[in-house]
């Protein structure tokens, strides 16, 4: 079955009515950044014509005067430029800006990263995530207590067992000196179980194309999505005594902030990231989004094109630099390697229309990228998430993302087939999606960094694949019970298109 599809790429819609904590993970759509500082947004972002472009020239120098005359004369505005990797954002105008500055001698591809004039149309929420009530709180504190050395809610938290993150906490919890990003909409660092390992110092607001470092300019505003926050408890909530417990609860973590007010994750923001994330010491990143304004981004179209360039310059650079980047595999349900896929959301800023895709060609971004490890999601049970996407040769690993409680019914005294997170204000709550499985591959990434501190990003990835525990096809996948195939496995037990090398192992991260 395919979950509905909307400018919340990654987020999971479940039927009405099928699951005990009806909600919603909601990703790049629901409002998720503050407006820049003043002195960060050009002028241009006022006028309603203008549009943001990235133009790709050699990477290594600045841009020559040739290409910087030529942007002038086409009508654009240099708003930064990533010299190391040969990106340059700009605001333009000119509807003809991009074609014009194809042509020029030293410009290897230039696009528009959005097809709605700065800023982009508002546009609204469709969900929320469900917030612990009182009583829930007091039962999960309730059963914990009778569990030794137990987070007051991590009864709760079905997910942790699931991939023996209970058992590695015995062992560590992870190394101080290792830091996640989580590239989202927002970090609530205030919360008090992301406070303690917070990393101040990588954490930043890209939103307008280069790095905005106001303090707290990382956070989401009161009306913006707790997206980010969920990842970052996910990924690293302490273990204090005071909430939840993270999959990797020693490590630090970092908000680095790429949605605009309205949800949107464009190119420029993105670009900015990972770009931060690189020189700032970062040593896994959590990327649970995908690019808008395109589902998939073709390269038959310059513009589309440019944005692969663009964002995969950018996340090849960071893990030169010592970063494993993480990426959700998308809540569709779609096969990733089938012949063609029809899009109906894209360009999710202006005005959606049906397409056909090849997913070879048109690619998710980051998701799709050379080198980023791309997560599925699994249930309580151990099986896919019914919406989750799948694919032999493009799911890396699986790891818990939840499911309908219907549909996959943990085992008590968890109550919610969805997994638990921080919410801004200092809340829990749950939410679900291959959004809420990648940071937990992200987490057992920095347990594994922080097992072994000298190893290099392709070494930290050989060793999550070779450590998760291989699990065999679902055949036949009828996930709803209804008597109808809904989704087909291919491959072998330790490699195959619904769990990759299998189900992420945060015990073996911290033992082998």
């Amino acid at each position: 079955m395919t979950a509905p599809l909307s400018r919340h790429r990654r987020a999971l819609a479940i039927p009405a009515g099928l699951a005990v904590a009806a909600s919603l993970a909601f990703l790049p759509g629901t409002p998720a950044a503050a407006t820049p500082a003043a002195e960060s947004a050009p002028s241009t972002a006022a006028d309603a014509t203008s549009l943001s472009y990235v133009v790709n020239v050699a990477s290594g120098h600045r841009p020559s005067a040739t290409v910087r005359r030529a942007i002038a004369k086409a009508g654009g505005t240099i708003v930064t430029s990533y010299d190391r990797i040969g990106v340059i954002v700009v605001h333009s105008a000119n509807p003809d800006f991009a074609k014009t500055v194809r042509k020029v001698r030293g410009v290897q591809s230039a696009g528009a990263t959005r097809t709605a004039p700065l800023p982009s149309a508002a546009t609204t929420d469709t969900g929320a995530p469900q917030v612990l009530g009182g009583e829930e709180l007091a039962a999960a504190r309730a059963a914990s207590a009778k569990a030794a050395d137990q987070d007051p809610l991590e009864s709760l938290q079905w997910d942790l067992p699931a991939i023996k993150a209970d058992k590695a906490h015995e062992k560590t919890l992870g190394s101080k000196k290792v830091t996640v990003a989580v590239i989202d909409t927002g970090v609530d660092d205030t919360h008090p179980d992301i406070a303690p390992n917070f990393d101040r110092q990588a954490s930043v607001n890209c939103v307008a194309g280069k790095p905005d470092t106001t303090d707290g300019a990382w956070r989401p505003s009161a009306a913006e999505s707790p997206h980010g926050t969920h990842v970052a408890g996910e990924i690293a909530a302490a273990k204090n005594g005071v909430g939840m417990t993270g999959v990797a609860p020693g490590v630090k973590v970092a908000g680095i902030k790429v949605s605009n007010p309205d949800g949107f994750f464009y190119t420029e923001a993105v670009v900015c990231g990972f770009m931060w994330a690189a020189e700032h010491g970062v040593d896994v990143t959590n990327n649970s989004y995908y690019t808008d304004p395109w589902y998939f981004n073709c390269k038959d179209d310059p513009d589309q094109k440019a944005l692969v360039e663009a964002v995969s310059r950018a996340s090849r650079y960071a893990e030169k630099k010592g970063a494993v980047n993480v990426a959700a595999a998308g809540n569709e349900n779609y096969d990733l390697t089938s012949d063609e896929i029809t899009d109906p959301s894209s360009p999710n800023d202006t005005t959606p229309g049906d397409r056909t895709v090849d997913p070879s060609k048109c690619l998710d971004i980051p998701t799709q990228l050379p080198g980023v490890v791309t997560v599925a999601a699994t249930g309580a049970k151990g099986l896919k998430s019914s919406f989750s996407n799948h694919g032999l040769g493009v799911i890396d690993i699986a790891a818990p993302g939840g499911d309908s409680t219907a549909y996959q019914t943990p085992e008590p005294p968890a109550t919610s087939g969805l997994i638990l997170g921080t919410l801004p204000g200092g809340k829990w709550g749950y939410m679900a999606g291959t959004s809420m499985a990648s940071p937990h591959v992200a987490g057992v990434a920095a347990l594994i960094k922080s097992t072994h501190p000298h190893a290099s990003p392709a070494m930290v990835k050989a060793l999550l694949y070779a450590e998760a525990d291989a699990t065999a096809c679902t055949k036949p996948y009828d996930i709803d019970g209804d008597g109808k195939v809904d989704a087909v496995c291919e491959g072998p037990k330790n490699r195959n298109g619904f769990y990759g090398w299998g189900m992420a192992d945060a015990l073996d991260a911290v033992t082998r």
